[in-house]
Order: C-alpha cells, then structure tokens, then sequence
C-alpha cells in the first residue's frame, strides 16, 4: 500500500498531490462528524446536534452531486480510468504494490489491458518491438491468462508469447477484454446492489438528519417549559 500511495500522484496526473492528505481529510471528517453528533446527544448540546445535522447534510448533497456528475461526465469517467490503467501498465515493472494492483484487476474482471491485450505494447517489457530483447516481448502478464481449474500453482509464464498467436487462438490462452469495458459490464450486472448500496447510506445518512434535528426539537421544547 505505502508503494501505491507514494506513486499514485504519478499515474494519476495529480501534478504531485500526496494522497495520503486524502486520507487524513476524510479521517479527519469523520471523526469531528462522530465528536459533534455523540458529544451534542451526550450532553443534549444543541449546537453540536445542529452543526452534526448540516455537515451531514452538506456531504449528502455533496455525494448527490458527485452521483449526478459521475452520470454526466461518464465518458470523462471512462477516460480518467483508460489513462489511469495505461500508466499503470507502463510502469508495470516499477513498483510492486502496482504491479499486484493491475494483477489483481486483470484476474478479477477476467480482462486484460485498458481496452484489449495490445494494450501492453505500451510496457518496453511486453511490446512487439524488433528492439526489444526481453523474454517477455509481446507477451502479457500472468494474470493475463485464462485460469485451469485443475492448476493448483500459478503459472507466470503462461502469457509468453501470447500475443503472437493469432486471435483466435488466443482467446483461449488469455483474455481478451480490456478492463474498461468489463468494468462497465460489471457495473451493469451488479447495478441493483450498487445502487441498494448508494440508497442505503443516503437513507442512513437522512435518518441520523432526522433523529438529531427531532433531538434539537426535544431539547428546546424542555428549556422552553422551563
């Protein structure tokens, strides 16, 4: 992970923005977010309930708006994830954490590259080249490969040469999808628990709303008898 991080601003095109302060701001949300709603139900303080109440509204509207715009701009969105998968690729060797962040992803959508197996032209390990002299030469990563149920130990030698056969041939040593497209297949597929997921945190987050503001209500009708 600590590899992921210290490259990420690299294969992103952040223009050398830490991540890592990502991590500390989102931390940091959460645990004022925790303080100002257990500490204002505590202590019935109702101006922690009040800001608890709107910080978590404002990041509901702001998770409304990221959804909306996710809708919009999803072709920008498919862009972002092409470059973000192509860097990846050529810079493959580099960085371990990468290299099982990419393995991972091929294994896991069954895909290989960003939109198909020539995609790993772009690594000087893995391209067709006359130049290049690496075993590896227009082949593609093990994770490439098409899996045999009765193989107990990984074979990472298996996408030698893959790329030189033809594609008919090839669809049965390796996949042949590119990662983007499978990706949006999966999201398709899965789109009812995705959207079951978005609707569940947006309805808890609108329940907390509730609860505090019917808190607040409590507390002030009490210290108004009074």
């Amino acid at each position: 992970m600590q590899g992921v991080l210290s490259n990420i601003s690299s294969i992103t095109d952040l223009g050398g923005f830490d991540p890592v302060w990502l991590f500390l701001v989102v931390g940091g949300v959460m645990f004022i977010l925790g303080f100002a709603g257990c500490i204002g139900a505590l202590r019935e303080n109702t101006f922690l309930l009040k800001f608890f109440s709107v910080f978590l509204g404002i990041i509901f509207f702001l998770e409304l708006t990221a959804g909306v715009l996710a809708f919009v701009f999803k072709d920008w969105i498919k862009d972002q994830l092409y470059f973000f998968i192509n860097n990846n690729i050529r810079a493959y060797r580099d960085d371990i954490d990468l290299q099982n962040l990419i393995d991972f992803t091929q294994e896991y959508w069954q895909c290989c590259g960003a939109f198909g197996a020539d995609d790993w032209n772009l690594n000087i390990y893995f391209n067709c080249t006359d130049s290049n002299a690496s075993r590896e030469r227009c082949g593609v990563p093990f994770s490439c490969c098409t899996k045999d149920p009765a193989e107990d130990v990984i074979n990472t030698q298996c996408g030698y040469d893959a790329r030189q056969k033809p594609e008919v041939d090839q669809q049965i040593v390796i996949y042949t999808k590119g990662c983007v497209p499978q990706f949006e297949k999966w999201l398709q597929d899965n789109l009812t628990i995705v959207a079951g997921i978005f609707i569940g945190i947006a309805l808890l987050q609108i329940f907390g709303i509730c609860l505090a503001q019917n808190l607040v209500s409590d507390i002030e009708a009490v210290r108004a008898s009074w």
